[in-house]
């Protein structure tokens, strides 16, 4: 039999046509089998697509059985096509039958065909069916004709990935690309979300896959190779990133990659197949993929990472394209799904547009997710694998309560979860009617709850949660959205309107904490290894002085006439509060000067972050006129974990016996010396933790806005004389092995305390 082909060309050039058509999906299908089997010259071309129970079923077939189709089927692993569909890779058999994965199927009649070749029909990497060609005789297939089935089938995963297919799906049945997903992560921020789905990073959508001229595409790749190569090279060279470092080496594993000639020879052969350049990035990165997928190995998925992304930036040259800062086209029910994303990143999106964010990374202390509890939507971690799972415009259903995202739910799911958001706004409502409520325990202590803001959008919740104050503006989230440094005026202006809007509330600002995951786009640092233990915050401010003098001097024209309270992030020993405070006293002299009015009163405070301190406590509590504990950052020094690695952040109980005594070590000292000791963080925004901290002494407490309703609520039932000599019996008793935490559940159960 004469297997001679039509050129791939000629094959993606009729089912380009053929895709443009106005035809009924299951004639589509038919013409495109018929098509393809009419130009590789086969007896059989057969589309078999992934349903979501595991099944491939087959979908459409010219020279098997046409009975067969939407009723033969093979299970993923099961016969020479749930091989292939469990692999990812191509099956080419000269005879099929003495395989030993061969399953025969009778309702087909394939059982006269020999030769057979099987490509997986893939997108970014996934499986959504398998396209097959068989003959009668016993041949192998070339090397071009799998590259040309490969090729069509790039096709056909965008015909299955349009959701066009859904016509012709039997009752009951669903395609595995549009099946409802349930993934379990960490739950980091409270809050139930209804929206739809925007990946951070999207994969760039190719609507052109056919080319015209493959000399024409070619010049096109070498011209983008070349601009990437020189962008990577420009980043190399660059007087911030280190000479050493993970940084730089993820950096010439890219350059290594873009020089490559084994992948530019592989994308140089998809295009003179037929593909476009972009096309052709598409195919070559898929089906690396696809080789990759089930590799275990950490080194080797990290490279597949980098690779990932040196495509995407590849397609991004060859496409132009970028992300629309306006927000144009983006949900007004926005979920954010990212593998990792720093703070800034997040401000980038129209805040009143987001409803939730999903990380297949992040820890509970993690900037970009205390930035997210700021504004007030639900988060979840560690939702391994969620980025993959999801498609942009997904619906998406996130259970920022118990740590859930349902992708693409069930009509059930979604009405369970729209009476569960009816329940928590009625829970809402109830914690609403306590804002009026002074915050004394049961036994009548009096605590101060404050919240945490940073940006003019949060203030608002002043009011909404009842808060006596903020206890901890970041002042950094304002350099963090904009694109330039603001000038002194803007900053003035700036902190005056928070002041306006707190009225007779006291609010204690906190200098620049930037550095670390928090870093402005038009202040350059180096690259460090341990970014969160490097130069940042106060640091940061007495090496460029002029940052910290041009801040102050914005808050003391803010606060002119009233009470100035501000504080200074990482001091590590007193010495740089005394550096502070003298820069302070230069600016005062400065205003009097040009005779501007000062504020009446300067309230200097340190937050206390660094283990260091403790050992100077009594020297610093003489230096300032309060203390705040930074509990995020105290907690990651003084445990030694990174609060970004996931592996790690989780792994020691935050209410247990090393940290609370800490704790309470702090406060003591306050009482001793005098000076008010606060907490500021997200240890106060949980009841239990909330409650430990009580037990322990602390009057005044900082925290999300959403959280001084359920501490509240916890607050007026709790004796705390009474809780307080259980915790404290508990952290002295040298044999007591019971954790803190289980201490605390059975108080709150044994006397009714919500939790």
């Amino acid at each position: 039999m004469n297997h001679q082909a039509s050129s791939p060309r000629t094959l993606l050039k009729r089912l380009r046509e053929l895709m443009a058509e106005p035809l009924e999906p299951q004639d589509r299908l038919d013409r495109i089998v018929g098509q393809i089997a009419n130009n590789m010259v086969a007896a059989v071309c057969s589309v078999y697509v992934l349903r979501a129970d595991s099944v491939l079923e087959l979908f459409a077939t010219q020279g098997l059985k046409r009975d067969a189709v939407h009723l033969a089927s093979l299970r993923m692993g099961q016969g020479l096509v749930g091989t292939i569909a469990a692999s990812a890779r191509p099956l080419n058999l000269s005879d099929a039958q003495s395989h030993p994965a061969f399953r025969y199927l009778p309702e087909t009649g394939e059982e006269i065909y020999h030769s057979f070749l099987g490509v997986p029909i893939l997108r970014a990497g996934r499986t959504l069916g398998v396209l097959v060609v068989q003959n009668t005789d016993e041949h192998a297939y070339s090397e071009e004709e799998v590259e040309a089935l490969q090729t069509a089938a790039m096709l056909l995963a965008e015909l299955i990935a349009s959701g066009d297919l859904k016509k012709i799906t039997r009752p009951g049945m669903e395609l595995d690309l549009t099946r409802s997903v349930s993934l379990s992560g960490d739950a980091y921020g409270e809050g139930i979300a209804l929206g739809h789905a925007v990946l951070h990073e999207p994969r760039i959508v190719i609507n052109n896959l056919v080319n015209e001229d493959s000399d024409a595409e070619i010049e096109r790749l070498r011209a983008a190779m070349d601009k990437l190569r020189r962008s990577i090279d420009d980043l190399l060279e660059r007087g911030d990133v280190s000479a050493e470092g993970e940084h730089r080496d993820v950096l010439e594993t890219y350059r290594m990659f873009a020089h490559d000639r084994g992948w530019v020879r592989r994308l140089e052969e998809a295009i003179m197949l037929g593909l476009t350049a972009e096309g052709a990035v598409e195919k070559v990165q898929s089906d690396t993929k696809a080789r990759m997928i089930r590799v275990t190995d950490p080194f080797m998925r990290e490279r597949m990472h980098d690779l990932d992304d040196l495509a995407n930036r590849l397609l991004r040259q060859l496409t132009g394209h970028a992300v629309d800062a306006d927000g144009n086209g983006f949900p007004d029910d926005a979920v954010i799904v990212a593998r990792a994303m720093g703070a800034a990143e997040l401000l980038d999106y129209p805040r009143e547009k987001l409803r939730g964010l999903v990380l297949e990374e992040g820890s509970a202390t993690s900037h970009v997710i205390i930035v997210a509890r700021a504004m007030g939507i639900p988060v979840i971690g560690q939702a391994t694998g969620v980025a993959a799972q999801v498609e942009n415009g997904d619906s998406v259903i996130v259970d920022g309560d118990d740590g859930e995202v349902h992708v693409r739910p069930l009509d059930a799911v979604i009405m369970a979860y729209e009476e569960k958001v009816r329940l928590r706004t009625r829970r809402q409502e109830q914690f609403r009617a306590l804002r009026a409520v002074e915050p004394f325990s049961a036994d009548g202590v009096r605590v101060n709850l404050m919240m945490n803001a940073g940006l003019l959008v949060d203030l608002p919740q002043l009011d909404d949660s009842g808060a006596e104050g903020i206890g901890l503006f970041r002042t950094e989230l304002q350099f963090m959205i904009a694109s330039r440094m603001p000038k002194a005026a803007e900053q003035e202006s700036f902190y005056r309107q928070v002041l306006d809007h707190a009225g007779n509330r006291p609010v204690t600002f906190r200098t620049l904490d930037i550095g670390s995951d928090k870093m402005v786009s038009y202040f350059r640092s180096q690259e460090e290894e341990n970014p969160a233990m490097g130069w940042r915050a106060i640091r940061l401010a007495l090496d460029r002085p002029y940052l910290l003098r041009m801040q102050l001097r914005a808050l003391m024209k803010a606060t002119a006439g009233e009470t100035l309270k501000v504080m200074v992030p990482m001091v590590s020993e007193v010495a740089e509060i005394r550096e502070a405070r003298a820069l302070m006293a230069k600016e005062v002299q400065h205003l009097a000067r040009f005779g501007h009015q000062v504020p009446k009163k300067i309230e200097l405070g340190a937050m206390l972050e660094v283990p260091a301190l403790l050992y100077e406590i009594d020297e610093l509590m003489a230096e300032v006129d309060f203390v705040s504990v930074g509990s995020n950052d105290l907690y990651q020094f003084f445990m030694a974990i990174d609060r970004g690695n996931a592996r790690v952040s989780d792994r020691y109980d935050t209410v247990s016996k090393p940290f609370l005594r800490v704790l309470r070590d702090i406060v003591r000292a306050g009482e001793k010396n005098n000076v008010p000791v606060t907490l500021c963080g997200e240890y106060a925004s949980k009841p239990l933790s909330a409650m430990a901290l009580f037990a322990i002494g602390y009057r005044a407490v900082s925290m999300s806005p959403t959280a001084i309703g359920p501490v509240k609520a916890m607050l007026l039932g709790l004796d705390i004389s009474a809780v307080s000599a259980v915790v404290n019996a508990a952290l002295d008793d040298p044999s007591n092995t019971e954790p803190v935490r289980r201490v605390l559940e059975r108080f709150a159960t044994e006397h009714n305390i919500p939790l």
